[in-house]
């Protein structure tokens, strides 16, 4: 169970219902969402299945009031739609998950702390939750990495992005990489999620970035991912084609950081990456309907 504050669960439910009554309001219908008298205005705390199906009813409204016939699931099922700012509040998660709802994302992608409020959230829809472990810097042990993935997948977490030990890469200890990879893999395998491997490549040469990759794949990765998006540099056409020639088919390449617009999204996808980290989801989305 979710614990806030009595401030923030106020704040939150009061944001999710204005704009579903809003829309509501738009569309010549009564609001739909009684007042929660059981749990006294405190919804995410004593029943947040509520709360998501209020967030899920206010999505597939919303899609209607825009007049959008479908939605285009080829990019947003690409998308992790992320937050990882170190100042993101609750409120801002809250929109997150509605944004994920309402454009179809394949989930959204937020720090640890923040797994419980989005898995409660989610609850119900096929959105993934996807938290990051070993982050941003990718330099605590294996030991540290594998008990953070535990706990955000017992939090709710279904999709662990972790970071590879780049020092021990970039020194020639592949032995230490491998563990550090492998302890994840196995901790998410266990609960059924999938684990992606954040090589920062832009801290890594050409030929680090291929050995990073393969010890990803042989550590049974189900993807490879590019970037933090904090050391400096994201992801390039060059190097998703260059992980995808290293990990082959059966592997996912998730291309993060610095993409910005649909142009870049579909670079990226035409470079050969299965999965999208970005900020600018909605602004993806929007050029997507304009077409």
């Amino acid at each position: 169970m979710v614990t806030l504050d009595e401030k923030t669960i106020n704040n939150l439910v009061e944001i999710i219902s204005q704009e579903v009554r809003a829309v509501l309001q738009t569309q010549g219908q009564s609001p739909t969402l009684d007042s929660c008298v059981d749990c006294m205005g405190q919804c995410v705390q004593e029943c947040p299945e509520r709360i998501s199906a209020a967030i899920q009813a206010g999505a597939e409204r919303f899609t209607a009031q825009l007049g959008i016939s479908r939605v285009n699931t080829e990019v947003a099922h690409l998308i992790d739609h992320t937050l990882l700012k170190p100042d993101a509040t609750v409120q801002q998660i809250a929109q997150l998950c509605h944004e994920a709802l309402l454009h179809r994302f394949a989930s959204v992608c937020i720090n640890p702390s923040h797994v419980k409020l989005a898995a409660e959230l989610l609850r119900n829809s096929d959105i993934k939750v996807c938290t990051v472990v070993g982050f941003p810097l990718g330099a605590t042990s294996p030991q540290a990495k594998m008990f953070e993935t535990e706990q955000a997948l017992a939090d709710g977490a279904t999709e662990i992005d972790m970071v590879i030990n780049i020092g021990a890469l970039k020194g020639g200890d592949d032995d230490l990489v491998r563990r550090d990879i492998t302890s994840v893999v196995q901790a998410a395998h266990r609960r059924n999620a999938l684990c992606k491997v954040i090589i920062e490549t832009a801290l890594l040469s050409d030929e680090e970035k291929i050995r990073a990759c393969q010890l990803a794949k042989e550590a049974g990765a189900d993807f490879v991912k590019t970037s933090t998006g904090f050391s400096g540099g994201g992801a390039t056409i060059e190097d998703v084609r260059l992980m995808r020639q290293v990990v082959g088919p059966r592997v996912g390449v998730k291309a993060s950081g610095g993409i910005r617009n649909l142009a870049d999204a579909k670079n990226m996808i035409a470079a050969g990456a299965t999965r999208l980290g970005a900020s600018a989801g909605i602004k993806i989305m929007q050029e997507a309907h304009q077409l």
